[in-house]
């Protein structure tokens, strides 16, 4: 595996007419756009899955989702009270209380009044529904006549203690919406309030496309798996790193494997495995064991980004490779990153990113616009991904930026796009949330380092 990369201009070179000549690859943005594409024709065909709602937390939607029933399905009480018919007051019915989930048990008619609780289907012909803190019940006395001189006691009787308005507290059929209404569109991400606006409107299952499926192949001799670095060797922080970002990034990831600095090996591995996408680490510029170019070429692939003019990470690439036997014309993919981790990092957010969303049919969001409180250096030629934290709503650039480095991501909620030539304090720059992006004004990860 090649660690090997093109060092990052110095501060204070922007404009230095000694810095390197623009080498040939493809810009920042179109990069991104030919990953979407990429990601749109690898979802082609794909059909989607029926998932248990309990499975679906996080996916997003296949098809728009449609109501299968009323909402509410029948008039409903919205409070525990009285459902009374016509005007009041009203003789109270002893022969039961109408609960949610079950039929009625009594059924009143004009001038009756029957106790019932919140969700219970409301009886035909209720007028209203009194709430039980805006009534009083009193025992029933008829008035005395000629044939009765003394008040006969026998019965309770229903007072409103506020005016009655008909339909009151009563969620009428269909209120929130009528059988075959879009509830909500294609590609909405499953949220908890999804999950429970889908099973009210009937589902037990929702459509979702398929999980992009991701291999991980680790290259390199000289990785660690355990321990402190020695003799030249040296930990593997992209391998521990991977597998939990494209797995928030909505990737179902098959395997982490590691494959040595050899061409054969590389070259079994990645024309075996029947991911939608292989993900590979270093290889990808022109050092003696640098063999990810040629085993491409000997697999047949299409090259569709061999570099890109950002920093860090410009020797990424992104190949198209021939379809897995067991399914004919299904596409599938390869993103080549950087073996550095800063550099991985920017290749992650580049072209998996971007491929990811589009196959799952997540969309991809518009970065954020945010001001960047200090001024950031640029390339004379590139774009710069540059770790920053939102801090009053603005970008704050933080250290430790080099190809190499983990500890500026690592502290960051996002990574600031800088164009050629840098930035100046206030202006406004993209920037590209993390999975993980914490809410703007928490506390910065402990030993984080501002520029």
């Amino acid at each position: 595996m090649s660690l090997k990369e093109p060092v990052p201009v110095p501060r204070g070179t922007a404009g230095d007419a000694r810095a390197e000549p623009p080498h040939r690859a493809t810009a920042w943005p179109e990069a991104r756009a030919v990953a979407a594409r990429a990601g749109d024709s690898a979802r082609a065909g794909r059909a989607p899955l029926g998932v248990p709602l309990a499975q679906a937390l996080g996916q997003v939607l296949a098809g728009p989702l449609l109501a299968l029933t009323d909402l509410p399905p029948f008039d409903t009480s919205a409070m525990d009270g009285w459902a009374v018919v016509g005007p009041g007051p009203w003789t109270v019915r002893e022969d039961g209380a109408v609960l949610a989930g079950h039929t009625a048990a009594a059924v009143p008619v004009a001038g009756e009044a029957v106790r019932i609780a919140t969700g219970a289907r409301v009886p035909s012909g209720t007028t209203a529904v009194v709430r039980t803190e805006h009534a009083r019940t009193e025992p029933f006395r008829a008035e005395p006549t000629a044939a009765e001189p003394a008040a006969v006691a026998g019965g309770t009787q229903l007072y409103a203690l506020r005016d009655v308005v008909p339909g009151q507290d009563i969620r009428p059929r269909g209120q929130e919406c009528r059988t075959g209404d879009e509830l909500l569109p294609v590609g909405t991400v499953v949220s908890p309030a999804v999950l429970g606006l889908a099973a009210a409107a009937g589902y037990d299952e929702l459509p979702v496309p398929p999980r992009p499926r991701v291999e991980i192949l680790i290259l390199g001799d000289e990785l660690l798996t355990a321990g402190l670095p020695h003799d030249g060797l040296i930990r593997d922080a992209l391998g521990p790193m991977l597998g939990p970002w494209l797995t928030a990034l909505g990737a179902e990831v098959l395997a982490t494997r590691r494959v040595g600095d050899d061409a054969e090996e590389l070259y079994a591995a990645v024309t075996r495995s029947t991911a939608d996408l292989v993900v590979t680490t270093g290889g990808t510029a022109a050092g003696p064991v640098d063999h990810l170019h040629g085993v491409l070429d000997k697999a047949g692939a299409t090259l569709l980004v061999d570099g890109v003019k950002v920093r860090p990470g410009h020797p990424m690439l992104l190949a198209r490779l021939g379809a897995e036997p067991t399914r004919p014309g299904h596409a599938r993919h390869l993103v080549g990153l950087p073996g550095n981790p800063l550099a991985a990092v920017s290749g992650l957010l580049t072209l998996v990113e971007p491929l990811l969303a589009a196959v799952s049919a997540a969309g991809h969001p518009a970065p954020l616009r945010v001001p960047v409180r200090d001024e950031v250096h640029g390339h004379p030629y590139d774009t710069r991904l540059v770790p920053v934290v939102r801090r009053d709503g603005l970008a704050v650039p933080l250290r430790f930026t080099g190809p190499a480095m983990l500890r500026g991501i690592a502290a960051a909620d996002g990574l600031a796009v800088v164009p050629p030539g840098g930035a100046s304090p206030g202006q406004d720059l993209d920037v590209l949330d993390l999975p993980w992006s914490t809410a703007e004004g928490a506390a910065p990860a402990q030993g984080a380092c501002f520029t």
